[in-house]
């Protein structure tokens, strides 16, 4: 885009900047690794999802994430940070009058972990704070500033050049001294319990197609089922068993999406036994049929992009 037609850096240049950069419904790349945009102009209700560690910004329509009885807004006033993989269930607003326009940002948790490290060597850490993995927090002046100037640079090849690399890092640094950083730091820092659960997450995508029992996890991160089975449920919001199956229909949806494999094929490649069952699962979970889940997927959130591809927990809503 010409100089002459960039908004100047305002909060209300916000969308502009990003519908420019996102004609497309669905996602739409940038030429920064982590950063996409999606463009939306449909009311969705119940929609599962299952993000990456990240954080969403809402510049334009509104989203809300459920998981359990907890409520989870991220609209122009708020901004969603995840620190591990988790389930939920999201409804957003939007028209063709005014799409919702969204940056979904994947966290580098090297560079997490490295921006974590130094902030508690200047401050420490309280290890009295739980861990979460999913906080909703109020959009500040410095987050909304660093946003502004990422989008102005993705107008800009030779801006963003010089200056991307930084802007990534100070938005991983924004979001982790957010009003709830310190949740998310405990969740990335993670004490004795919170790491060997996170290591059970780990161990779980590696091998969610395989036949996988709650005490084969509980014994592997060393803990007694009780433990663990508590311990997962108050990190994820779910259960080990749900988040496994979860796992596997959301990878499901994305070789479905691909078109890849007939139904049987795909049903076995994500550990299902039986095809039958795994239908019955995929409708259950997503409310459509997997042909109907492609269509749908096609039509609202364009095709799967090579970084979803390579992540089983795509950023799907």
């Amino acid at each position: 885009m010409p100089d002459s037609m960039i908004p100047h850096s305002t909060p209300s240049a916000l969308p502009v900047l990003a519908a420019a950069l996102a004609p497309r419904t669905g996602y739409n790349a940038t030429l920064l690794p982590g950063i996409r945009i999606l463009r939306s102009e449909t009311v969705l209700e119940d929609v599962p999802v299952l993000y990456r560690p990240g954080a969403v910004f809402v510049l334009q329509g509104a989203k809300q994430g459920f998981l359990n009885s907890e409520v989870y807004r991220y609209d122009a006033d708020h901004y969603l940070a995840v620190s591990v993989p988790v389930p939920f269930r999201m409804a957003s607003q939007a028209s063709s009058d005014q799409p919702l326009l969204a940056i979904y940002f994947d966290f580098d948790l090297h560079l997490a972990a490295e921006i974590v490290t130094v902030l508690e060597g200047h401050v420490g850490h309280d290890g009295g704070v739980r861990a979460k993995s999913m906080v909703s927090s109020r959009m500040m002046p410095s987050i909304a500033d660093v946003l502004q100037r990422l989008l102005h640079a993705l107008h800009h090849q030779k801006e963003l050049a010089i200056l991307g690399p930084g802007l990534l890092r100070e938005l991983h640094y924004r979001v982790l001294i957010g009003p709830q950083g310190n949740a998310l730091m405990a969740a990335l820092r993670g004490n004795d319990t919170t790491d060997r659960i996170v290591h059970s997450l780990t161990l779980i995508r590696e091998r969610y197609n395989a036949r996988l029992s709650v005490p084969e996890l509980a014994a592997e991160a060393g803990m007694s089922v009780p433990s663990y089975h508590a311990d997962f449920k108050a990190l994820t919001g779910t259960t080990p068993i749900q988040y496994i199956k979860a796992l596997r229909l959301h990878e499901a949806r994305l070789m479905v999406t691909r078109r890849k494999s007939s139904m049987a094929m795909i049903a076995a490649e994500v550990g299902y036994a039986s095809p039958a069952q795994f239908s019955r699962d995929f409708k259950r979970h997503f409310h459509r049929t997997p042909s109907e889940e492609a269509k749908w997927m096609r039509e609202h959130l364009g095709e799967p992009t090579q970084a979803q591809r390579q992540n089983l927990a795509p950023k799907i809503g």
